[in-house]
């Protein structure tokens, strides 16, 4: 990716995918469909025999990234598809064949396309389990080379008019604010966290109200990369009452250019993309605010929504002085206690509720969060009063809670010593209520003193809510390199699970027996303000704005 330039302006669309639709319309893409093959995670690629490997056309090499020219459909690797777009001309689009993305040859280069978007959706919803209107019954014949044209063209109809049929049931069904993403390859972890956001009270009123008007924004920036004008788009496209899956590419794009050491088009962590999208939040609202660099008093959106702040005590064990440290964070990292968790290797098995009589429970991550630690020889640290290295023990505490509380479970564990990694598939027992009070920076210090404390700096405690209801729950499942991101959403009591591209109503039972990765509780005043009918925020869709294909960002 290239360094970000302030005088940036949106690329022009690809030429020479222009120049193929120009000749060939939609043909290509229609016909392709036939090739396409969908996961039961929902990722989709050109379809290929179990038994065969594919091999470049030029070079026969089978490693590496392979491209499917639409044009002969000959397969050539990512160092020969410029050979083979310079030397059959009009061949330059060609599709990923692991991935099922446009890439143009003379570009060397992801190109995003809205036609083929559709094309690829479609065939999502005709490989939906149930769905017996496929392709096959289509061309099963025995002429079937004379029907293929045909065939493909009921497809193409049929699966616009399931998807038409979906929308008018999910317009009479599901509440406004609930609209599936579009994956653009391997962007599950991006659609997810941003269902949750999407349902977050505090976010939502701020850029349903208007508070961040793109329009001013870049007028008064000359810098065109501003990711909260992007968040913007499409909150008013989720609350516009549309229903078909959105593309969040212009999103996309501009995340890539913000946070570089993230832009791939390999599967990225949930977590890390969440953090990250706050900071770039915090980048460009912070600045137009005129904040310093101390995010505790910090007004940016990010910030009033999701920060807190953590105490930390280090206590000597020789002299009992006690040295405290304060903290800001944004969500709460928590391991889970495998104590109770049975020994299960790097076995990817989850263990289900009622295998084990004792299971882990979010209660007991937050107690092992905030249960003193005895650290070790080699973390002694400076006491102020033996003036030298002590042992001691620390003990973790919350000291302000924040409006939006996100909790993070580790589930992924790196080894520098053994140099692998793995991920714990162990399940999690949560609650849709949850109360804070008891891991407090106040509650803990009057357990470990008693209750003649004095009223210790209670300014941040005193009037705060300590009670959560839970929002939105990040999942997932699979395997540690192939994993894939689904978030469970709770509106007006009714749990939704977003996958992608696809909305549909669950019980609460499928929500608690979910593999949780991050779990977003909102205090219970928005909370209920949240479970109000959202008519009475001003709504509108999209504000007339034109979205270009985009080299690089799909």
């Amino acid at each position: 990716m290239s360094k970000q330039n302030p005088s940036y302006t949106n690329p022009e669309p690809c030429k020479h995918l222009a120049d193929y639709k120009h000749k060939h319309g939609l043909n290509g893409f229609k016909t392709l469909q036939n090739c396409l093959k969908t996961t039961p995670y929902g990722r989709t690629s050109v379809s290929k025999h179990e038994s065969e490997t594919p091999r470049c056309s030029l070079c026969f090499g089978y490693q590496g990234r392979f491209y499917f020219c639409l044009i002969c459909s000959s397969i050539a690797c990512s160092g020969h598809a410029n050979e083979h777009s310079q030397s059959n001309r009009g061949h330059e689009i060609a599709v990923d064949v692991e991935r099922a993305e446009l890439y143009c040859c003379v570009c060397c280069d992801q190109v995003y396309d809205p036609d083929f978007d559709r094309a690829v959706v479609s065939k999502q919803f005709m490989d939906m389990p149930g769905n017996i209107n496929g392709a096959e019954g289509v061309v099963e014949g025995s002429n079937k080379k004379r029907r293929l044209g045909l065939g493909l063209e009921l497809e193409w109809k049929r699966s616009k008019r399931l998807v038409s049929m979906a929308d008018r049931r999910s317009k009479s069904i599901f509440p406004l604010g609930l609209r599936g993403l579009n994956n653009l390859g391997s962007t599950c972890f991006m659609n997810s966290v941003l269902q949750a956001l999407l349902q977050a009270p505090p976010l939502r009123n701020y850029f349903l109200n208007d508070h961040h008007n793109r329009q001013s924004c870049r007028k008064k920036s000359a810098d065109r990369l501003c990711l909260p004008c992007d968040i913007d788009v499409i909150f008013s496209a989720v609350f516009s009452g549309d229903r078909t899956p959105y593309s969040p590419a212009q999103f996309l794009y501009s995340w890539w250019q913000l946070s570089e050491n993230l832009a791939s088009y390999e599967q990225q962590d949930a977590h890390e993309f969440f953090i990250s999208m706050l900071d770039q939040i915090h980048e460009k609202e912070g600045k137009s605010k005129h904040q310093n660099k101390d995010n505790r008093d910090c007004q940016c959106i990010a910030h009033k929504a999701f920060s807190g702040l953590l105490r930390s005590d280090v206590t000597c064990t020789t002299c009992g002085f006690t040295s405290t440290t304060y903290d800001p964070y944004v969500d709460i990292s928590l391991n889970l206690d495998m104590s109770f968790c049975p020994s299960t290797g790097t076995s990817n098995q989850t263990s289900k509720p009622n295998e084990n009589a004792s299971m882990s429970t979010l209660l007991g991550c937050l107690d092992l969060f905030t249960r003193p630690e005895k650290l070790g020889p080699d973390q002694k640290l400076y006491c102020q009063n033996c003036q030298e290295r002590r042992n001691s023990v620390k003990q973790m505490s919350i000291r302000r809670l924040p409006v939006v509380l996100c909790l993070h479970i580790k589930r992924f564990e790196h080894s520098p010593i053994r140099k692998m990694s793995r991920k714990i598939d162990q399940y999690l027992q949560f609650p849709f209520s949850l109360d804070m009070t008891p891991y407090l920076s106040s509650t803990i210090l009057r357990n470990r003193f008693g209750n003649r404390i004095f009223t210790f700096e209670e300014g941040d405690e005193s009037d705060t809510c300590t009670e959560y209801e839970i929002f939105a729950v990040v999942t997932h499942s699979g395997m540690l390199d192939s994993g894939h991101y689904v978030t469970y959403v709770r509106v007006r009591n009714q749990w939704y699970k977003c996958n992608d591209a696809w909305i549909t109503e669950v019980d609460e039972g499928v929500v608690r027996a979910s593999q949780c990765y991050l779990m977003y509780y909102v205090q219970k005043g928005f909370h209920y303000k949240a479970s109000e009918d959202l008519s009475c925020f001003p709504m509108s869709p999209p504000r007339g704005e034109s979205y270009l294909q985009i080299a690089g960002c799909c």
